[in-house]
């Protein structure tokens, strides 16, 4: 994009760009850096790895965080503008309602290893046995801040246990929220123009760095690249869907809820290093044991 392309931000994101007072050189990053394409390295990026994290809309509106999985190489694109993905959400995945031909999707690839994540949010083209095609509407690195480095293996294929549904926390999800240094969100807008866009971001920080408050999420949001493209989502539509990784035993634990943003409260000087804080609160539960077929271990610095 040039300096006289379109605005690749919405009004969300504008609002709090101009709250925070970096509107004007956002605006010239964001048409430099956020593509409608993806360059080379990225594409052979996503070619790389064995998970791809996901967001998408079900059909209540509630947006839900996902893995799809695969043998290195089941993402690829075969030109710029397209991202196949050999492989389909499980059918008691609460994201799958929502991959269906013509919907929005937000993708993350991420590599815990060597902390490169790159973003895609686009729309599905089509999507059969073989996997989903989708089309690329905005496509732009990340950071590696706040990635915790981790190195992956294979065990197989994923359990297909029936998942447990809750309407609120129990000990074990709150278990795992406590312990969580990492986290995904998915949240959505619609823009301007009627076309509906999703989002999914990564979250890190120190075991614990979240807040539970009954069946209330606290969460910090440190210093980052001022995108604010997660929270100018959740300004204008104030709905997220979490998911947790337990890394040792491939449970995934996904979290829906209505947010609130919490940029001027007091709370935050408590709070080593963060900017601001939003909540969630929590509507409902999915816990999927050992749903992905991929195992992580921590990695220590050389």
């Amino acid at each position: 994009m040039d300096s006289s392309s379109k605005s690749p931000w919405h009004a969300g994101e504008k609002q709090l760009q101009a709250r925070f007072k970096v509107a004007e050189r956002m605006e010239l990053v964001g048409q430099k850096v956020i593509r409608d394409h993806l360059p080379e390295q990225h594409r052979t990026f996503y070619g790389q790895l064995p998970f791809i994290v996901v967001g998408a809309v079900d059909d209540h509106g509630q947006p839900w965080a996902t893995l799809l999985e695969g043998a290195e190489g089941f993402a690829s694109s075969p030109d710029p503008h397209r991202l196949l993905l050999a492989s389909l959400a499980h059918s008691q995945d609460p994201a799958s309602t929502g991959l269906r031909a013509g919907r929005a999707i937000g993708l993350l690839g991420i590599e815990l290893h060597s902390r490169r994540r790159n973003r895609l949010n686009g729309s599905i083209r089509c999507i059969d046995s073989a996997g989903i095609e989708v089309e690329v509407e905005q496509s732009y690195g990340n950071c590696p801040k706040y990635i915790q480095p981790r190195a992956f293996t294979h065990v197989g294929g994923p359990a297909r246990e029936r998942p447990e549904t809750f309407d609120g926390l129990t000990p074990r999800t709150q278990e795992m929220i406590r312990a969580a240094d990492t986290f995904f969100i998915a949240s959505h807008v619609e823009h301007d123009d009627g076309r509906h866009a999703v989002d999914v971001s990564h979250r890190g920080g120190r075991p614990g760095f979240i807040a539970i408050e009954g069946n209330r999420l606290i969460v910090p949001d440190y210093s980052g690249n001022q995108f604010f493209n997660t929270l100018g989502n959740l300004l204008l539509n104030p709905v997220a869907g979490l998911l947790f990784i337990d890394f040792a035993s491939g449970d995934l634990l996904q979290v829906a809820g209505r947010t609130e943003l919490l940029l001027d409260d007091p709370r935050i000087q408590h709070v080593e290093g963060a900017e601001r804080l939003w909540s969630l609160d929590v509507e409902r539960v999915v816990l999927r044991r050992a749903a992905t077929a991929l195992r992580w271990a921590p990695l220590t610095p050389a």
